[in-house]
């Protein structure tokens, strides 16, 4: 990945001397459907055919259950479908008279080593701003920090500091770490 908060996250979830990321910076060209599970599978077989090492890959959608006319939007197409077409500002405007704001991000990683593919989860739930609030961070994943607010929390996750990050309480799960505790039962 070149998100550099997805390699950021990655890496904390390791201890270096057990487990070292290194992120390749490779295109890998993605493939044009709304499933994060099939986008995760074909980035880390070909990651895999490139470096020839255990690989992981992960997909993350972003699901807004009463999106106007588009229910799930944008789902796999958080970049190509919302952000680059018209950013956090249109999605807030197009979004201002939704009752309903609830959302979530759904992680999918891939892991593969050669022979054996599996999956981990991550989700995360909450409600979607009416207003952009907070700022960048070197370990955000997308924009959509900025309108994004976890369940049982009143900040957006770009007005969290690290801490508030790491002890939120909304039960969130992590794919990263769902990863670490297979990797580490595995590792035994």
């Amino acid at each position: 990945t070149k998100n550099k908060g997805k390699q950021i996250s990655s890496q904390k979830r390791f201890n270096k001397e057990e487990v070292n990321i290194i992120c390749y910076e490779d295109e890998i060209v993605e493939p044009s459907v709304n499933d994060i599970d099939f986008i995760s599978k074909t980035k880390v077989l070909e990651a895999y055919k490139k470096v020839k090492k255990p690989c992981i890959a992960l997909d993350v959608g972003f699901y807004i259950e009463n999106y106007p006319d588009k229910p799930g939007f944008p789902g796999a197409f958080v970049n190509r479908e919302l952000l680059d077409v018209f950013g956090v500002e249109g999605l807030i405007e197009r979004t201002k008279n939704m009752d309903n704001r609830y959302c979530y991000f759904k992680e999918s990683l891939a892991y593969y080593d050669g022979k054996d593919l599996k999956y981990f989860y991550g989700y995360s739930y909450g409600s979607l701003s009416k207003e952009i609030k907070g700022n960048d961070k070197k370990e955000q994943w997308s924009k959509l920090w900025s309108v994004f607010i976890p369940q049982n929390c009143d900040k957006t996750m770009a007005e969290m500091t690290e801490e508030e990050l790491t002890n939120r309480p909304d039960n969130h799960t992590c794919a990263f770490d769902e990863f670490a505790k297979w990797l580490n039962d595995k590792n035994k």
